[in-house]
């Protein structure tokens, strides 16, 4: 239930549900077609506390929403009631934007489903390649054989997958294309192949035309052809055949079409396609290195700001498919830790503990491969520290690329990928050169960023009033005022019992990470004003109120732990926002019982938003309070 409201909100800003031509997700985004670009409100959108990012690129409609964004997704599919097994089809009002956009959107829908275990079967080769190197395991023995097992099984049987994701994206059967999939890597096709490597082999015949055998496991670009084929074929027949006989002679009409297509024509054309592309991406690479890392490690990060970076994946994986390894994936690892060590940076340098708790989870995303919370929520608006991460990326996958560091399994870039460039002889120079690599992107874009990442005049430390033994401050004259605040006492809004704020069962307020401050637990239902100033705020809930005051302080009153989700019900508010308020009026009235039975805890929370204007926020209360009675100090 939690995730329903932002997806009702979200669904709101892109122009509700007869807007929505399609929507898939990826790590951390919403991807939305629209019918009409118009209607979607991005400024909306962005305001959104829920909301990261809304970006528009290749012909898509992203909402970035962070690591939680498959609970979005489901919570979106049951407020539209859009259908899941349709959300990828590319249906003819989804088909627009130029060929680029286009590109970028079907790449995106085919591999965006299982880029996660994808990713994790890429990490398990990578760890059993650091077993056999270390000695921890052996070729021959079973453990060794299982567990290669899983990690190999998504890349051996490429085609079957790629077959229903395919099938989806360009509005097909995707089981006619799995099974068209499945053929390519059926063991009687992977042991014609095997007997046409010999010398004295038999030529097979189709209708008497030859067939060309090749290995198809692990490919990628002829199951897509194949795919889109018989998604063209399928409309045409459902049209001709009659309801009665469509549901099982047009998957039969289709796979024996499409079948012997693949291996005479669309198989064939389509692997030395494959192996053009590796063979000119390896040629372009040989040209310069050392420049192409540059590049990569430099740019990598604009890529995925716009969506873009999905055009490089089918490249990535092609090369893995044909050569067996790949140049290009371990250039961005630095790219990706630059963003990381900027953002680890700011979370040290930082005062304002909102921006701290940001980059706190930010880091931690990003060092396992997911920039996008650290880029939109952290360095990107400070700019400067992008700058340091794109900068630190590019020397760091110059060094990789000079050194000729290569991966041996595809995932994310991320600090698993130390584990997925050992090659099988053992590490080597170009093992180093791409630990040594990465760890300068992230140090220089961390110390950059910490040094001068954040205008001065943000990070000046303010020394905390000295306190007599009575508690009073003390002399104050000799610190500056910074910020432009009052000392101030705040009277307490209830009536009930002063606990500590880090006691309260909401990590984000008990954390600190919305302000210093205490909380009540309420015995009557009426909230006041504990300070003369403005009422800065009002949730549309009437759950919680924001006031300015007349010394500065910026008040945040919090009715209760998670009471949003009752979307106003037993709140009562007499106050709006730009009223003055004085010590003492009455703000809001809620029903504690009513909420108390819908299983909520009225524990309020009373932070102070802008703590770090101050040099001292002390509680002057603990236990039973009654309201308009002093509760805290605000000492400059």
């Amino acid at each position: 239930m939690k995730y329903e409201t932002l997806a009702s909100e979200i669904m709101e800003g892109v122009g509700g549900k007869s807007n929505i031509s399609s929507v898939m997700h990826c790590a951390t985004r919403l991807r939305f077609k629209l019918k009409d670009d118009a209607r979607a409100n991005a400024t909306v959108l962005k305001n959104n506390p829920g909301v990261i990012m809304v970006v528009e690129s290749g012909g898509q409609f992203q909402v970035v929403v962070g690591n939680h964004v498959s609970d979005v997704y489901q919570a979106l599919l049951t407020v539209s009631g859009i259908e899941q097994d349709g959300d990828n089809a590319m249906t003819d009002e989804g088909k627009k934007g130029n060929l680029f956009e286009r590109f970028i959107d079907i790449i995106s829908g085919i591999f965006t489903p299982f880029i996660g275990v994808m990713a994790a079967s890429g990490i398990l080769k990578g760890f059993l390649a650091l077993s056999l190197a270390i000695g921890f395991m052996q070729e021959s023995g079973g453990t060794y054989k299982l567990l290669f097992a899983a990690s190999d099984a998504l890349f051996y049987f490429f085609p079957v997958i790629l077959g229903y994701t395919s099938g989806k994206k360009f509005g097909g059967n995707p089981f006619t294309s799995m099974v068209i999939g499945a053929t390519l890597v059926h063991p009687s096709m992977i042991a014609a192949f095997n007997t046409m490597q010999s010398a004295d082999h038999q030529m097979l015949y189709f209708l008497g035309i030859p067939i060309t055998f090749l290995n198809y496991s692990s490919s990628v670009i002829p199951i897509i052809f194949a795919s889109w084929v018989a998604s063209k074929l399928e409309k045409p027949l459902n049209a001709v055949l009659h309801a009665n006989i469509r549901n099982f002679f047009t998957p039969l009409l289709c796979v024996v079409i499409t079948v012997p297509l693949t291996f005479l024509l669309i198989g064939p054309s389509a692997t030395w396609l494959s192996q053009t592309l590796a063979a000119g991406y390896q040629w372009l690479y040989s040209l310069n290195s050392l420049l192409a890392g540059a590049v990569m490690g430099a740019m990598w990060q604009v890529c995925v700001i716009f969506g873009l970076h999905w055009g490089f994946v089918p490249l990535m994986l092609n090369n893995l498919s044909v050569m067996g390894h790949d140049t290009l994936l371990p250039l961005l690892t630095p790219a990706v830790l630059g963003q990381a060590g900027a953002t680890l940076g700011i979370l040290l340098r930082t005062r304002d503990m909102k921006q701290k708790g940001i980059a706190g989870s930010a880091f931690s995303a990003a060092i396992f491969g997911i920039t996008e919370p650290a880029v939109y929520g952290v360095t990107l608006p400070l700019r400067r520290p992008f700058i340091f991460g794109c900068i630190g990326g590019a020397i760091g996958a110059a060094i990789m690329g000079y050194f000729h560091t290569t991966i041996y399994s595809f995932g994310l870039p991320s600090i698993f990928t130390f584990t997925q460039i050992i090659p099988a002889a053992g590490i080597d120079s170009s093992f180093w050169a791409g630990v040594i690599g990465t760890l300068v992107a992230f140090f220089f874009a961390g110390i950059a960023s910490w040094a001068v990442g954040i205008p001065s005049a943000s990070v000046q430390s303010v020394p905390p009033a000295p306190l007599s033994a009575s508690g009073d401050s003390g002399s104050t004259a000799d610190i500056p005022d910074a910020a432009g605040v009052q000392d101030e006492t705040l009277q307490s809004p209830l009536t009930g019992t002063a606990i500590p704020l880090e006691s309260i069962d909401d990590r984000t307020f008990a954390s600190g990470l919305m302000g210093s401050g205490i909380a009540i637990q309420p015995t009557e239902g009426r909230l006041y004003s504990p300070v003369a100033g403005t009422v800065a705020s009002l949730f549309k809930t009437h759950h919680a109120i924001g006031l300015a005051s007349a010394g500065g302080a910026e008040v945040l009153i919090h009715v209760g732990i998670d009471t949003v989700k009752l979307d106003g019900r037993h709140f009562t508010p007499h106050v709006n926002v730009g009223d003055q308020v004085s010590p003492g009026d009455l703000l809001l009235e809620f029903d504690q019982q009513a909420i108390a039975a819908e299983g909520y805890d009225t524990t309020t929370p009373i932070v102070i938003t802008n703590s770090d204007d101050y040099a001292s926020v002390l509680p002057m209360a603990t236990g039973p309070v009654q309201a308009k009675t002093p509760l805290m100090a605000l000492l400059n």
